[in-house]
């Protein structure tokens, strides 16, 4: 296998692991997750739990450190996310009425999570 594929595929693979650590944060805490890797015509939402009456959309991102995984996130990628989230909530009883908060999941090189609530809001 080439370096580059092998490299893709240890990064997918990483990912994955990451956003199941980050599932499991979100459920300890009372937050089941709705959904993994949801995907509407606008993208793909990581995560997406139940907080109380609302829904919480959840972008993972993986790094050595929490900074660096904290760069990692675009402004094309919560535009993807605000869409796609949008979509989601049709599917809710309550549809864009529905509370919504957007976190970041920050998960360094030794699995340590750290979640930014509201984490779009800033941006």
């Amino acid at each position: 296998m080439k370096t580059k594929k092998i490299r893709g595929l240890t990064a997918y693979r990483a990912g994955l692991a990451a956003e199941e650590t980050v599932a499991q944060t979100y459920e300890r805490t009372g937050r089941p997750v709705l959904a993994t890797r949801w995907r509407g015509s606008a993208g793909e939402i990581d995560l997406i739990a139940q907080d109380g009456d609302g829904v919480v959309f959840i972008e993972v991102k993986k790094s050595r450190s929490h900074a660096q995984a904290a760069a990692r996130l675009t402004r094309r990628q919560m535009d993807r996310i605000y869409g796609a989230g949008s979509e989601f909530l049709a599917t809710q009883p309550r549809g864009q009425l529905t509370d919504v908060r957007f976190d970041l999941a920050l998960v360094d090189e030794k699995g340590r999570v750290e979640v930014i609530e509201n984490a779009f809001m800033a941006a």
